[in-house]
């Protein structure tokens, strides 16, 4: 193997032990060509400094703070589960969910920028719910219930946090799996981020947060839910992609991102009541395939 390959994928690393993500690209967009840095003035306004990741000790403190706001998020799962009419439970699942992205998103680029990469993924999704419930597109027309609060504008805030936390999950899956290519790392981000939604709306659907105007064929979802999930998804990666800038993959976001697969597949298969075959086997394939597609790629020190 090229001796330049190997030092371009161990630079791109998320940490000791990673699974080998994505180099560094000239000319990625939203981020510095190879060799040239954003730069920023030095406190006290001398000189300038490159704006890179967040450093080892930094990098190690937000992983370590991902990884317990997801044990916590798994734990709120496995209550919600449990006891499904408490949607305080529901709502702390996307706040923890949230929490967790952009921990493992500060690790892998910047605090600085995997918030802004957050909040535009988030201004975004907020954007599309609020048009989707007054113009019936891109999901096609359905209303909240108003059990979910606070619900500025009639959109739930968990709703906007989720297309945040969810969408920074599958730009890290798509940056691991399509490292080379933007156009198709932005279709399989989209898609990833769609396969949730396999999962989201019935179980939605079923605690009566939101119904539709017509029953359609997958639970009473309507096809044409997923054609907008796949539009804004697409633009909701494309944000991050471009904010984020060129990183590393961030192994906790892709881990992050399993570990909803799982769950989502383990609820709707065995805890839900009444449990749902059809929908575990459909979501958990999906979004399984594209964590798989993820993890693919052999763990490099």
């Amino acid at each position: 193997m090229d001796t330049r390959e190997i030092r371009g994928e161990r630079a791109g690393d998320d940490g000791p032990g990673a699974a080998g993500g994505p180099r560094h690209e000239p000319g990625a967009a939203g981020g510095p060509r190879h060799g040239r840095h954003e730069r920023h003035e030095r406190p006290g306004g001398a000189g300038t400094v490159p704006d890179a990741p967040a450093g080892a000790a930094g990098g190690r403190g937000l992983r370590a703070a991902g990884g317990l706001l997801l044990a916590a998020m798994v734990a709120a799962q496995v209550a919600s589960g449990l006891r499904p009419g408490d949607l305080r439970l529901t709502s702390a699942v996307v706040v923890l969910l949230a929490a967790a992205a952009l921990a493992f998103a500060g690790a892998a680029h910047t605090p600085r920028r995997a918030f802004a990469a957050f909040a535009a993924a988030v201004a975004v999704g907020y954007a599309a719910e609020w048009a989707g419930t007054r113009t019936g597109l891109p999901f096609g027309e359905y209303r909240y219930t108003g059990l979910l609060w606070p619900h500025p504008g009639g959109v739930p805030l968990v709703v906007a946090l989720a297309w945040g936390g969810m969408g920074l999950a599958a730009h890290a899956v798509a940056r691991r799996a399509v490292p080379g290519s933007r156009p198709v790392r932005l279709l399989v981000g989209a898609a990833a981020l769609t396969a949730w939604d396999l999962f989201l709306d019935p179980q939605m659907v079923r605690l009566g947060l939101w119904t539709w105007a017509e029953q359609g064929p997958y639970r009473g979802v309507p096809l044409s839910d997923f054609a907008g999930w796949l539009l804004v998804s697409l633009l909701v990666v494309a944000v991050i992609d471009r904010v984020a800038g060129p990183a590393r993959a961030g192994t906790g976001l892709v881990v992050l991102y399993t570990v909803m697969a799982a769950m989502e597949t383990l609820g709707f298969a065995a805890v839900f009541r009444p449990p749902d075959p059809l929908v575990a086997t459909v979501g958990g394939v999906a979004m399984g395939a594209f964590a798989l597609l993820a993890w693919r790629r052999p763990w490099r020190a």
